[in-house]
């Protein structure tokens, strides 16, 4: 059998006359958990893991449309108008919360001068060939460019990063704007190795995982762990750069 799961979509804030009451951290939650949930039901093969796999199914179709009647019941709502018809503007510049986000800070000496890597790392179109969680970059200006990763359960997540900050051959730091899936932020740093003709590449990235701190948990149990994917990524950026 197979199971088909997608991620939150963007849904209007009235629908059909029904108004979104789930926002959007929670839909993540919702469909993260309800994926695994499923997934463990089906594996079981009894009646009870049906019954499991029924329930992750409807905690799915919480998170995709937005609606839960158990809050409509009891005039309920988590959602707000970032998560609506878009009326209400974003700020780039809005931060999250400290106690929400996740902060993962890897290093890596790569036997390649500063300016090579900074060059490399530049250009967005490479990103792919190092971090492999993500699908594809696209450019938009000389500031900002979509990006699209894999997320768990077969899911996508996709947000516009934007160039806040460049010191050439030292430093570029990014974060999110506008309404992304997750919002995120990080910088790459480059440190000549003294004596040598190596650098220290230096990453630092934070995030808000959907549905929170109990979002994570539920994405390292389907094997996306972001902390281990970041690891990997800067390996393969040394493979990389010293390769060419």
């Amino acid at each position: 059998m197979t199971l088909a799961i997608s991620g939150p979509r963007r849904v209007p804030r009235t629908t059909a006359g029904r108004p979104a009451n789930v926002g959007r951290p929670e839909r993540w939650a919702s469909v993260l958990a309800g994926s695994a949930l499923a997934v463990y039901g089906l594996d079981r093969r009894d009646a009870g893991g049906t019954i499991l796999a029924l329930l992750g199914a409807a905690l799915v179709h919480r998170g995709a449309t937005a609606r839960c009647p158990l809050y409509t019941a009891l005039s309920v709502s988590t959602a707000d108008d970032a998560d609506g018809d878009g009326s209400t503007p974003t700020s780039p510049a809005a931060a999250f919360r400290a106690s929400d986000a996740v902060k993962v800070e890897r290093s890596i000496t790569v036997n390649r001068a500063p300016a090579e890597l900074y060059a490399l790392w530049k250009d967005p179109l490479n990103l792919p060939r190092f971090m492999t969680w993500l699908e594809e970059v696209h450019p938009i200006d000389g500031r900002r460019a979509r990006w699209k990763a894999k997320g768990p359960a077969g899911t996508s997540i996709e947000w516009v990063a934007e160039v806040i900050n460049e010191v050439p051959d030292s430093l570029i730091a990014w974060k999110s704007v506008a309404n992304p899936d997750i919002k995120n932020a990080g910088s790459v740093h480059f440190r000549r190795q003294r004596g040598t003709n190596a650098t220290e590449v230096r990453l630092v990235f934070e995030w808000v995982p959907p549905g929170g701190r109990a979002g994570m948990a539920v994405a390292k149990l389907l094997g996306s762990n972001p902390a281990n994917r970041i690891a990997d990524g800067l390996k393969k950026f040394k493979r990389l750069a010293e390769r060419d």
